[in-house]
């Protein structure tokens, strides 16, 4: 996939040069990590042992967790590597593939978004028609349209990216092989690369973001005509965690790379941070603790694994009494 380059390895600066913030820094990102793995398993295994879940609305949830791990995964075991190591250097054709494993979860990230606001739009909107609309064949080809589209977007972003010249310095200012700093090594010219890659972001995040916009215009209108104020509050608490998901992802995304490259400052590691760390150790929480229909099935679970654990307890305690006797 690379073109004519001479670079056989970069070095990825990371986060921070200074020493003395570095191990508590690994600290910090290694818990955030791991709350993203519980966090984004855990809702993806209450979703599958609760009937009650089993709806669209969760099954795109449920492909929104997994992107999420994937997501994460793909940036933080190298970031926390990088952490504590003073080897930094990273080979071009892992630069790459990471490069390439970022954009196709991000895109689909950006595609489940506007999914799961299409499926509040006609839950909402057209609530006698939503099970015929949005039916499990509907669900299924729509995931696998992302991830298809997403496959084709990735491969062109990296092709952009890496297909240029490597000939002058190789350190990348940043803890991820990303778009603008790595651009900022070729050689040759990157005119061509960039006008290319920005016009596939826009069409994958101004796209999605306008499928959004209208399903949300759509959905504001028909909660307002509600004449049951319980109604309306219903519908705003459903949409309201979602529109939380959407603010954190698509603004940084926006942020970083719907600006003219002259315009990128040390304030994009913070974003980059935001995006690919925080959101997605985030995203479990909003879905969950501003959800009733997860909060009920969870402590439904709570309750059966409670009882359960109960009654082995007195089984074992009747067994232990026999021998006993």
């Amino acid at each position: 996939m690379a073109g004519n380059h001479t670079q056989i390895e970069f070095i990825l600066l990371g986060i921070t040069d200074r020493p003395c913030a570095q191990t508590p820094l690994f600290v910090f990102f290694l818990l955030i990590y791991i709350v993203t793995l519980v966090g984004n398993v855990g809702i993806i295994t209450l979703v599958r042992v609760s009937p009650s879940l089993h709806t669209p609305m969760y099954f795109f949830l449920t492909q929104f967790a997994f992107i999420d791990i994937c997501y994460s995964t793909v940036i933080s075991p190298r970031m926390l590597a990088d952490l504590l190591s003073e080897d930094k250097t990273i080979s071009f054709t892992a630069c790459m593939m990471q490069f390439f494993t970022f954009a196709f979860f991000s895109t689909i990230e950006c595609h489940l978004l506007a999914m799961m606001a299409y499926d509040r739009h006609v839950a909402i909107c057209q609530p006698l028609l939503y099970v015929t609309i949005i039916s499990s064949r509907v669900c299924w080809q729509l995931v696998a349209s992302s991830y298809l589209f997403a496959f084709l977007s990735a491969i062109i972003y990296t092709w952009c990216v890496f297909g240029g010249s490597f000939c002058g310095p190789n350190r990348i200012d940043h803890f991820f092989c990303d778009e603008v700093p790595v651009l900022k090594l070729v050689c040759s010219d990157t005119h061509s690369s960039e006008i290319v890659v920005f016009t596939f972001i826009t069409i994958n995040v101004v796209g999605t973001s306008m499928i959004i916009l209208l399903s949300y215009i759509s959905i504001l209108f028909t909660v307002l005509s509600m004449c049951s104020a319980q109604s309306r509050t219903r519908a705003f608490h459903t949409c309201a965690s979602h529109l939380m998901a959407v603010a954190s992802f698509f603004g940084t995304k926006v942020f970083m790379y719907l600006q003219p490259p002259s315009s990128h400052r040390s304030q994009d590691k913070v974003a980059s941070i935001i995006y690919t760390v925080v959101t997605p150790m985030l995203n479990p929480f909003i879905y969950s603790l501003r959800n009733k229909e997860v909060k009920g099935a969870l402590i439904k679970c709570r309750g059966i694994f409670f009882n359960h654990w109960q009654r082995k307890k007195v089984l074992s305690s009747s067994t232990c009494t026999v021998h006993i006797n």
